[in-house]
């Protein structure tokens, strides 16, 4: 079997891990993580990617109820704080995940290493969309602040930003979890 180009596992065109990443998920399938006896550490980082498909949901929302005709200062009131507070637990979370955890599950189990290498990867993507989201909203908050007749321009761009870095977010949290919880789950892990 020949291995998937670059291009291929790139998060952003990437639709799944290849199977040779999936055998951990073969053996324990995540049809059987909402079972009773999954390792806590597994639960909580199910927990924690819950709170980002719903703090991402969230986001979108509130940017779909303004592109509806919803006002662009409540939009700022609302948006900027979940923005902040989701970019710097995004970014906390991917921290302790690459300088601790993923280290760890390297000398756990050496064979799944090049999923480990791929998810270190996909932080570095998304830590470029985070960045985008970042100067976006500073710019849509800094439009705002000042009355500057371009907010709703910058708000548009924010939006935007948010649209284009969702999926790769959604898909990058799906594939960690193929790769993670069952490692976790099944070799134990210990920090």
């Amino acid at each position: 079997m020949s291995e998937p180009s670059a291009e291929a596992l790139a998060l952003a065109t990437r639709h799944g891990l290849p199977v040779e990443m999936l055998y951990l998920r073969e053996e324990y399938p995540r049809d059987r993580w909402a079972e009773p006896g999954l390792d806590q550490t597994a639960a909580f980082w199910l927990q924690m990617h819950g709170s980002f498909r719903g703090h991402q949901a969230h986001m979108d929302g509130l940017v779909s109820q303004w592109r509806a005709g919803g006002e662009i200062h409540v939009l700022h009131r609302q948006l900027i704080p979940a923005l902040q507070s989701f970019l710097q637990h995004l970014d906390g979370h991917h921290r302790i995940e690459s300088g601790q955890y993923f280290p760890m599950m390297r000398r756990i189990e050496p064979r799944i290493e090049h999923g480990i290498d791929l998810l270190d990867r996909d932080h570095d993507a998304i830590h470029g969309q985070l960045e985008t989201l970042f100067q976006s909203g500073l710019a849509f908050h800094q439009a705002v602040a000042s009355n500057a007749a371009d907010a709703a321009d910058k708000a548009a761009r924010l939006g935007d930003a948010l649209d284009a870095g969702a999926a790769p977010l959604l898909r990058h949290l799906e594939d960690e979890e193929d790769i993670v919880i069952p490692l976790i789950h099944l070799r134990g892990f210990q920090h």
